[in-house]
């Protein structure tokens, strides 16, 4: 399976939160792990604010970096470019999304139709996954 993480998910993985052991679940699962290039800015900018709302030791703090860091180097990253611009086009027309959540799921997207057999979007948010799941994507929530 190909397992497609909006940054919603992808942070689960390094933070226990609702959710984190159905990414785990999955990751494990997953023959290959994908998200969009952008997800590494949410990504990190996210585990900044955790750091500062939870109060997570430095030490813990960079276990998660370098553990995500790692990983990263692993991930199918779908690019913005001008084909992908075209499917967001496309998205926005049918559905009420964030700039960065219509990237997630017009990169799922054109993975998906490159590789349209056993693929899993993963999100947490509410109306992406609507969208996805409006889109034809197998989604997990």
């Amino acid at each position: 399976m190909i397992l497609y993480l909006d940054t919603s998910a992808l942070v689960k993985k390094y933070f226990r939160e609702t959710g984190t052991s159905k990414v785990i679940l999955q990751w494990k699962k997953a023959r290959a792990v994908a998200t969009s290039s952008i997800a590494y800015a949410e990504s990190m900018a996210s585990f900044y604010r955790k750091r500062r709302e939870a109060r997570i030791s430095a030490d813990a703090f960079h276990v998660i970096i370098a553990s995500f860091r790692e990983d990263w180097k692993s991930l199918i990253c779908v690019q913005v470019n001008d084909d992908l611009n075209d499917m967001i086009d496309k998205i926005l027309s049918q559905h009420p999304l964030s700039g960065f959540d219509c990237i997630h799921l017009a990169s799922a997207l054109i993975l998906h139709e490159a590789a349209p057999e056993d693929f899993l979007f993963a999100c947490f948010d509410r109306r992406l996954l609507q969208a996805a799941v409006a889109e034809g994507l197998n989604s997990l929530y």
